[in-house]
């Protein structure tokens, strides 16, 4: 029998939109923090003098912010959003802090170098960044009924995507400022790009501390300790693996192997205990409810699709139209608008229709046409050709940012909301490095296959060299950005013969992503259409839906 939950509260129209004004700048750091470094990074890594260590700054981030996800989650349920949303923005702040001053004192005990501390300190501004994109989705559950969550939602979404427009030009600024004074100090112009996060941080503390209502706990209980320890043993080793596979070292190289058994291992042991204990991180009952387990199928396929295509792009943009590495990341520009106009757009429309399914199979679909449209693209396609494509994938990736979120808060009861939440953020960003990591070895393979149906002719030896080296850095060696792949391979690059065995190679990439794209449409199609009440908890079920019927009864005990 499951615990009674507490009351619905009631909250007033300024409770209401003061805190969203604040998870709203909540979630517009997080955001902003996924794109704004990359920019950066080549200074960075030259300032601090640590090439060799380039790809474990985002590695890091990434690790610590997806492991926390589901744990940040539960306790949200457990204490409520409030304090935990506090507690992820002042380690979030301190973590920003810290890496602004990362090598600015040189070489520390235990830390060493700059660059070994910027990776450290990053890890640490994961762990607050964990926090942020899982209350801000539950505190619009708390706040409001599901089908009011829609217009909400579809605003994120356009935040997010805006993010991701300004992040690599604010990133660009601040870096290209160079040195100026503060204080009598000179402080190097990247060193802002974590400073800025600090102003935005302490506004958005004041108001969540000022004005947002405490809401009530949702199911009180003991913290799973066992669970969320092996939830790390689980996938710390897993992500590692897919992030260093192929890249630092091979996929078969004793390293990558052991990290992919540790993984298994402790996936093993997190299963097990889950299913045990009273109180788990991520109950294993959720899957059984339809809603859940058919939607998070869909947002990790669609995020495969997703992040192992649109990670390529500004490589083709480079090696295939022979476009500045500076400039490259502008082909992704139309993606963003078109993704935050559809997801704008479908939150508005879902709100007034109370309806969700519609609007997820036509952005499955859209972004499976969308990809169809890019792998067509050729070394001789022209910019507006492309943008037009691209725009038609922001269309189809729109309305998939927010609305699985919908789908699954509505089917479930107000206790399970943080689990819930917090698991559909930890599918996507799981999809999203499975994806970049099979995208990657698919583009080395098919470089491999390409490059050896060039006919033996003088000059052939060194067209594998060049390409070679180009398989290595199209899918990041651990020591040099993505973006160094073109000038590296420029010369090779002036035969056309060559430059299209690398153009076939990137596009055979969006083919695959068209197939996983097909599944997730089926997986789409498969996901229960429960109406959006104006009230907060779990839908009825409509006749012959299992799973969202066991929800609902956990919601009336």
């Amino acid at each position: 029998m499951s615990q009674a939950e507490p009351a619905q509260q009631t909250f007033t129209a300024q409770e209401r939109r003061i805190t969203m004004i604040g998870v709203l700048l909540v979630f517009l750091l997080g955001a902003l923090d996924n794109t704004i470094v990359s920019t950066a990074m080549p200074r960075i890594a030259a300032q601090l003098q640590g090439l060799n260590l380039y790809a474990w700054v985002t590695t890091a981030y990434m690790l610590s912010s997806t492991v926390t996800v589901p744990i940040y989650g539960k306790l949200g349920d457990i204490y409520g959003r409030k304090p935990v949303l506090i507690a992820g923005i002042v380690v979030f702040l301190i973590g920003s802090g810290l890496c602004g001053l990362a090598g600015e004192f040189g070489d520390l005990p235990i830390l060493g170098g700059g660059m070994t501390q910027l990776i450290v300190f990053r890890a640490v501004q994961g762990l607050g960044g964990g926090a942020l994109f899982t209350s801000a989705f539950a505190i619009i559950a708390d706040l409001y009924p599901p089908r009011e969550r829609g217009k909400f939602a579809g605003l994120f979404g356009g935040v997010f995507g805006l993010a991701s427009i300004l992040g690599p030009v604010i990133g660009g600024f601040l870096t290209d400022l160079g040195t100026t004074q503060v204080f009598g100090l000179a402080v190097a112009g990247w060193r802002w790009i974590f400073y800025v996060n600090l102003p935005i941080s302490a506004l958005a503390l004041f108001m969540i501390i000022a004005r947002m209502p405490k809401l009530t706990h949702r199911f009180p209980g003991k913290i799973d300790f066992l669970g969320a320890g092996l939830l790390v043993v689980a996938f710390v080793p897993l992500l590692l693996a897919l992030s260093l596979g192929g890249r630092t070292y091979p996929w078969g190289s004793p390293p990558v192997v052991g990290l992919f058994a540790v993984a298994a291992l402790g996936l093993f042991g997190f299963l097990a205990a889950e299913a045990r204990v009273e109180n788990p991180i991520l109950s294993l009952d959720l899957f059984r409810n339809r809603v859940f387990s058919t939607a998070n199928a869909a947002n990790f396929a669609i995020n495969i699709a997703f992040m192992g295509s649109v990670t390529f792009m500004p490589l083709y943009m480079q090696l295939g139209q022979g476009v500045a590495a500076t400039t490259s990341g502008l082909s992704m520009l139309p993606m963003m608008v078109g993704m935050i106009a559809a997801s704008t757009a479908s939150g508005q429309a879902i709100s007034r229709t109370g309806q969700y399914k519609p609007f997820l199979i036509g952005g499955a679909a859209m972004m499976t046409f969308a990809l169809f449209l890019i792998s067509r693209v050729t070394a001789q396609t022209g910019t507006w050709d492309l943008a037009w494509r691209m725009l038609l994938l922001g269309f189809g990736l729109g309305p998939s940012m927010s609305t699985f979120n919908i789908a699954i808060q509505n089917a479930l009861p107000r206790s399970q909301i943080g689990v819930a939440t917090s698991a559909t953020q930890f599918f996507r960003q799981i999809g999203g490095t499975v994806g970049v990591a099979i995208f990657g070895a698919l583009l080395t393979h098919n470089l491999a296959v390409n490059a050896a149906r060039l006919p033996a002719a003088p000059g052939a030896p060194a067209h594998v060299m060049d390409l070679a080296d180009l398989q290595r850095m199209a899918v990041g060696d651990g020591a040099a950005p993505v973006a160094s792949a073109a000038n590296a391979a420029a010369p090779v690059l002036v035969d056309p013969a060559v430059r299209e065995v690398v153009v076939q190679a990137i596009t055979g990439l969006f083919t695959v992503g068209m197939a996983v794209g097909v599944v997730a449409l089926l997986l789409v199609m498969l996901i229960p259409a429960l109406p959006l009440e104006n009230r907060r908890g779990p839908a009825p079920p409509p006749a012959g839906v299992d799973g969202a019927a066991e929800g609902l009864a956990e919601a009336k005990d």
